[in-house]
């Protein structure tokens, strides 16, 4: 998997490209927590769910259905009053973007299983064709050490770069059409 940090950044990412108008911090962090709530599944290891189960490490919640299912209890549960009910599409997108992005990193690294991307229609593992990420840890403690160095160069080369360049892209494409814009009014 990608590190928490990783996913945390690529969901403010998603965030930024979005650009949901006056955005509050509860949203950011939301998106942040979906970003990261994928990896509930380690919780498995402790009682005894083998890693290719549909509920292993993973599993069902990297798949494309629970990231719809966790950004629907999202948005009807924390954002219901009548001022988001606009915003309801942007904000779906945004913490399904967040959530599946997961599954997208964690197929990219080098270790581990596959992603069960159609679970739990098909729990079948899959990685994508470039897997540049280096795996890490599942544990907090093996992420502090050399290793983990490598793996945290790893993922700002293939992740928070890309993202940087992405926002930066997204947010010069805005200022020149704002200008021009502003110039044709």
């Amino acid at each position: 998997m990608a590190s928490a940090l990783t996913h945390a950044v690529v969901a403010t990412s998603v965030g930024a490209v979005l650009q949901v108008p006056k955005v509050p911090l509860r949203i950011w962090l939301l998106g942040m927590m979906s970003s990261i709530v994928p990896d509930v599944d380690v919780i498995g290891f402790w009682f005894g769910v083998p890693y290719e189960h549909v509920l292993g490490h993973r599993g069902l919640t990297h798949s494309i259905a629970f990231a719809a299912l966790w950004s629907t209890l999202i948005v009807a549960g924390v954002f219901h009053r009548a001022d988001w009910k606009t915003l309801w599409r942007k904000l779906f997108l945004f913490f399904f973007m967040a959530t599946a992005l997961h599954g997208v990193l964690d197929a990219m690294t080098n270790g581990g299983l596959g992603v069960a991307f159609f679970a739990p229609l098909d729990n079948s593992r899959y990685f994508l064709p470039f897997r540049p990420i280096e795996v890490s840890p599942i544990s907090v403690t093996g992420f502090f050490n050399t290793r983990g160095l490598a793996i945290l160069a790893s993922e700002c080369l293939w992740i928070w770069l890309p993202c940087l360049i992405l926002m930066g892209g997204v947010w010069k494409t805005r200022m020149w059409l704002g200008r021009v814009k502003h110039r044709d009014t």
